[in-house]
């Protein structure tokens, strides 16, 4: 009769009762990488945002250009990003807050992705409107926007480094005043209008700046309303109305 009272082989080596905690530490050190890989990403796409803005003030071709030139970058991010948290998801299995983390920052790089997008697009607008000539003035609205959207990028920012839900709030809160002022660079850019083509053609270009803006605005909201989700469990994307 066998001496190994458990009836498993003797060279079975004893469970190693550090290993989950070890575990843990692994996947820990993972999504602190991936979220600084992530950071790293959103970083460069808000810079791209924040020249994109001054070039379209300023009307500055050269630096739209150079924004334009930087979207390939940010393509090249995203794609990385996602394939590491796909890897770090069929290594570890993790659940709970974990798993709740890193679909979050597939969503944050997907986001951040189109963020560096619209930025290329006003970019190329404004290519565009330096085509034209003379080149009417910006409306008021749309040069505040433009002001307002790098801000609420950089509030955003913050909030992801830290993981603040407070300040992810504000962002949500304050979309509404992207949202108003896009409105009403669309109702200026129709009663700019006449019946010179030059004139049309700008206006149009100038909306399409507003919308791009609008949109990042819109992305920043998302990425906040994952946050919240986050550190909380709690999803708001239907509820923004009630936060302001």
């Amino acid at each position: 009769m066998s001496s190994n009272p458990s009836n498993f082989p003797s060279d079975v080596p004893p469970l190693n009762p550090s290993a989950p905690r070890a575990s843990q530490i692994s996947i820990e050190r993972e999504i602190r990488t991936l979220k600084e890989m992530v950071m790293a990403e959103a970083a460069t796409a808000v810079g791209m945002v924040e020249q994109a803005a001054e070039a379209l003030i300023k009307g500055d071709e050269t630096m739209a250009r150079v924004v334009i030139s930087r979207d390939d970058e940010i393509d090249r991010d995203e794609v990385h990003i996602e394939e590491e948290c796909f890897r770090v998801l069929a290594l570890f299995h993790p659940f709970a807050k974990d798993f709740r983390h890193i679909t979050m920052l597939l969503k944050v790089n997907s986001d951040i992705e189109r963020v560096a997008d619209h930025a290329t697009g006003i970019s190329k607008q404004v290519v565009k409107l330096k085509k034209l000539a003379p080149v009417p003035p910006l409306p008021t609205p749309l040069v505040e926007l433009a002001q307002r959207v790098p801000m609420t990028c950089h509030a955003l920012l913050t909030a992801l480094a830290q993981e603040s839900v407070e300040q992810a709030r504000e962002v949500v809160v304050k979309d509404k005043t992207l949202d108003s002022l896009e409105k009403a660079v669309f109702d200026e850019c129709v009663n700019l209008m006449t019946h010179d083509r030059n004139t049309k053609a700008a206006m149009l270009h100038m909306h399409r700046c507003a919308r791009e803006l609008e949109r990042v605005g819109d992305l920043m909201k998302n990425i906040a309303e994952d946050l919240i989700y986050l550190q909380s469990g709690n999803i708001v994307r239907h509820e923004a109305k009630r936060l302001g």
